[in-house]
């Protein structure tokens, strides 16, 4: 018996998945897993090969699910990655309590139809969407390949298909690196041959009102940098007496928000420019003493470009923050200095410094084992999450060398994303044109192919790497690497395979706004879907 074919017994799973609240490390997060598991399970083919369909832990003990289904001795194998975590929900507001509850939540906006914008009144009002948080992003994308699953159980395909369904991809896509070592077990214990990885991501429009269906070939790199100013305290009395590592921050952001010099353009794709995702100083209680220390980290995509390269941008935007530093503190200095009688003026220098330099800074002066030592306490006294806790061990080393002090210290912090594609395969391009060529055919859908997909996913850890370069780069200025956060290598490049993306069509990812168009996403693609999977196999 089939369930998951038509578009109503589709959109009756989506709701039901949607129905868990899986929010990034909530306990529902791993009650969607299981119930992944459930469905799989009761299965006639799974009830048969019971070992085909598996729970397996990450190191925090959330899981992701695996389900293989094998056509004999074949060995040919077709991955359907996805992810099944969500963002959370507050900017709801209101109808928070709705978020996950698709169909009452679209009636509630019948019903307030007039607080919404124009372009969601316009969609609402057409009867074929269907809003809630997941619903596009990616829960949709799951849905469809639950629906190729179950043709692949009816033996549909000539080869076999491997559903991939992971926690965490919101966040430190911890559950894709999972995922890589789980992948090679399999391949060797069921004989396994990785032709290609099919993401499920939705399709992600370019500007307000475009209705382009895309699919994508690769998906964009980033890398999240940080930057902790350590200042020199002062008492407010006393401001030229210490530098105030705000006010460092704030040129810092003047020389990284918006750089146009990051913007790199690969064929007709740009990426954006930085942006910072965190700014704020890193003290915890009021005095009329200065703050230590800042942080800032900054948001860098990348398609291309080396990590060697963001690098040296990175570092010389800190370099021209420090020399704008000086220079304004000197102003101000000689201004007050005209004022003030008896008024010493005070020297300084604003120290860049990478994160490796700091450290073996650090270890010259006090020896690896108390540096090691103190990182080791830190570590048993973690309560903060990879970003904070990234900054505190960076602050640590600083205060271990504040004679440095005033200092600008570049690292980097999870996550992180290589830059992947296969635009260059000529195995995954012939797949790209014949399913183009198949939307036209069947349903006079015109299918847009771009490069990257610009919205982060997990095939960056399982995709051929665009930007060459050694990674090393940026794991030697990693504070959390092998502290809890490890990039496994090896076992990406082993894992390695073509990579395209083909999903749903929706709007409005991690807002209030969130809503999937649901003819396309389950009539059409699911048709689409199925065509580009044997196409997958026949190349």
């Amino acid at each position: 018996m089939k369930d998951w074919q038509s578009k109503n017994q589709l959109t009756d799973l989506l709701v039901s998945l949607v129905n868990y609240p899986s929010i990034t490390g909530s306990e529902s997060e791993n009650a969607l897993a299981e119930y992944l598991y459930y469905l799989l399970s009761d299965k006639e083919y799974f009830r048969k090969y019971p070992q085909h369909v598996k729970l397996h832990p990450l190191k925090d003990g959330r899981q992701l699910v695996t389900a293989l289904v094998k056509q004999g001795d074949v060995e040919d194998t077709i991955v359907l990655l996805s992810h099944f975590d969500v963002v959370g929900v507050e900017d709801y507001g209101t109808m928070q309590n709705l978020a996950f509850h698709p169909r009452e939540l679209t009636d509630e906006w019948y019903k307030n139809i007039d607080e919404l914008p124009d372009q969601v009144k316009k969609d609402l009002e057409s009867g074929d969407w269907l809003f809630g948080r997941g619903t596009m992003d990616m829960k949709a994308g799951l849905t469809v390949h639950l629906s190729m699953l179950e043709k692949a159980m009816s033996g549909e395909f000539k080869g076999n298909v491997l559903l991939v369904s992971v926690p965490d991809e919101e966040v430190n896509s911890l559950g894709m690196l999972t995922a890589l070592p789980v992948l090679h077990n399999l391949q060797k214990q069921e004989n396994l041959r990785y032709k290609a990885c099919l993401n499920g991501e939705p399709v992600f429009s370019k500007y307000p009102g475009d209705d382009t269906i895309y699919l994508y070939t690769g998906s964009i790199g980033k890398t999240l940098p940080g930057f902790l100013c350590y200042g020199k305290e002062t008492h407010v009395g006393e401001p030229f007496s210490g530098l105030n590592p705000n006010l460092m921050i704030s040129f810092l952001a003047q020389e990284l928000e918006l750089n146009q010099t990051f913007a790199e353009k690969v064929g007709n794709e740009v990426t954006p420019p930085p942006i910072s995702l965190m700014q704020r100083d890193l003290k915890e209680e009021y005095s009329v003493q200065t703050p230590k220390a800042a942080i800032a980290m900054y948001n860098v995509l990348y398609m291309e470009q080396t990590i060697e390269e963001i690098n040296d941008k990175l570092y010389q935007a800190a370099n021209s923050a420090s020399a704008r530093i000086s220079s304004y503190f000197h102003e101000k200095v000689t201004h007050y200095s005209r004022l003030a009688s008896n008024f010493s003026v005070p020297q300084f220098q604003v120290h860049v410094l990478m994160y490796d330099q700091l450290y073996r800074e650090a270890v010259s002066r006090h020896g690896k084992e108390e540096v090691e030592r103190r990182q080791n306490l830190l570590m048993t006294q973690r309560e903060k999450g990879d970003r904070e806790f990234s900054t505190l061990l960076v602050q640590d080393l600083a205060s271990m060398c504040k004679d440095l002090a005033p200092m600008i210290v570049l690292f980097y912090s999870p996550p992180f994303y290589p830059a992947v594609s296969s635009n260059d395969d000529p195995y995954i391009m012939k797949t790209v044109e014949k399913v183009k060529q198949f939307a036209i055919d069947q349903f006079d859908v015109s299918l847009t192919d771009v490069e990257y997909f610009p919205g982060l996913s997990d095939l960056s850890f399982i995709g051929p790497v665009s930007a060459k370069g050694k990674l090393s780069s940026l794991t030697k200025q990693m504070p959390l690497l092998n502290k809890g956060f490890d990039i496994p290598e090896n076992i990406m490049e082993a894992q390695s395979m073509p990579i395209i993306n083909i999903g749903p069509m929706g709007k409005d990812p991690h807002q209030w706004t969130e809503r999937l168009e649901l003819t396309y996403s389950f009539e059409k693609l699911p048709i689409i879907l199925t065509n580009a999977i044997h196409t997958l196999f026949e190349g």
